[in-house]
C-alpha cells in the first residue's frame, strides 16, 4: 500500500491501524489471508502485526484465524471520554427519549461514513444493530445528510471521494445530482429525514449541533419503526422536540467553549 506521507511519517503504526479497521462487521474471524488481501500488507507482514496486536491484548488468536478483543473499544472511548460536551449532551438526550419514547443518537462525520459517538436507547428490536463507533453510509442516514449539508462545496466534493468503511450496502443509491438536490433541501429546512434509506424499517430525523463558532460538529436524531410510527408523526410531534433538544445541546456547547481554562498546579 503506498501512501503518501512526510518524513516523521511512521509506515509501521499505520500498517497496525490498517489491520485493525479490516475487521468489519458480520466477519467476526478473519483469516491471515483475508486481512493481507484487504489491507494490501504481504502476508509476513500481516502475520507480524497480528503477534504484535495480540501481544498487546487488543487482538485474540482463535481456532480459523483471529478476532478482536473488547481492549479495541479503549482506542475510540478514549475519543469520546476526553470531550467534555458528550457529558452536556447526555442529560438532553435523556429528556428527549423519555418524551418521544423512541432511542436519540448522536455522530459525526468520518470521510463518507458517519460514526455513533453518544447514543441513549430503549429496548427494541431494530434492523440494523447500533453501538458507539458503529459507521453506516453518511449519505442515507438523517444525521449524515444534516453533517453532509453543513460542508462547503470543496468540503463536500473531498468527503464524497472517500470510500465508506461501514460495510453497509445502503437501501438508497442516490446519483450525485440528487444527492445536491437532498442536501440542498436539508440545508434550507434544517434538518434531515431519512424514510428507510439506510435499511427497510428504520425511519429517523435529525438535526445539526453547533459548538461555540455557529459550526455544525455533530447531528442529533431520533430513530423509529417505520411499521410504528408515521413520517407525519415523526415530523409533526417528534421533529419540535429534536430541534428544542438540539438548540439545547448547541446552547450549553457554546457555554462550554467559552468557558475559562483552569489550571491546577
Amino acid at each position: 500500500m503506498t501512501r503518501e506521507s512526510g518524513p516523521d511519517f511512521i509506515e509501521a503504526l499505520a500498517r497496525g491501524l490498517d489491520v485493525l479497521r479490516s475487521f468489519r462487521p458480520g466477519r467476526r474471524v478473519s483469516t491471515l489471508s483475508e486481512i493481507a488481501v484487504d489491507t494490501g500488507l504481504a502476508r509476513p507482514t500481516v502475520r507480524r502485526i497480528l503477534l504484535t496486536l495480540t501481544e498487546l491484548g487488543y487482538v485474540r488468536s482463535v481456532e480459523r484465524g483471529y478476532t478482536l478483543t473488547p481492549r479495541v473499544l479503549e482506542l475510540g472511548m478514549a475519543y469520546v471520554n476526553s470531550l467534555d460536551m458528550w457529558d452536556v449532551a447526555r442529560p438532553h438526550m435523556e429528556r428527549l427519549v423519555s418524551q418521544t419514547g423512541e432511542s436519540s443518537s448522536m455522530a459525526q462525520l468520518d470521510g463518507s461514513d458517519i460514526v455513533y459517538v453518544a447514543r441513549v436507547a430503549v429496548p427494541k428490536i431494530v434492523t440494523l444493530a447500533v453501538s458507539i463507533g458503529t459507521r453506516f453510509p453518511a449519505h442515507a442516514t438523517s444525521m449524515g445528510k444534516v453533517l453532509l449539508a453543513a460542508l462547503e462545496p470543496a468540503e463536500l466534493d473531498a468527503v464524497l471521494a472517500e470510500p465508506g468503511r461501514s460495510g453497509v450496502d445502503a437501501r438508497w443509491r442516490p446519483d450525485r445530482e440528487s444527492l445536491l438536490r437532498s442536501l440542498r433541501e436539508v440545508r434550507a429546512r434544517g434538518w434531515a429525514l431519512a424514510d428507510q434509506d439506510l435499511a427497510l424499517g428504520i425511519r429517523s430525523i435529525a438535526a445539526g449541533v453547533r459548538n461555540g463558532d455557529g459550526r455544525v460538529v455533530a447531528a442529533l436524531n431520533v430513530t423509529v419503526h417505520a411499521a410504528e410510527t408515521s413520517v407525519d408523526k415523526l415530523t409533526g410531534a417528534y421533529l419540535p422536540l429534536l430541534l428544542h433538544a438540539a438548540a439545547d445541546i448547541s446552547h450549553d456547547w457554546a457555554l462550554l467553549d467559552t468557558a475559562p481554562i483552569v489550571v491546577r498546579g
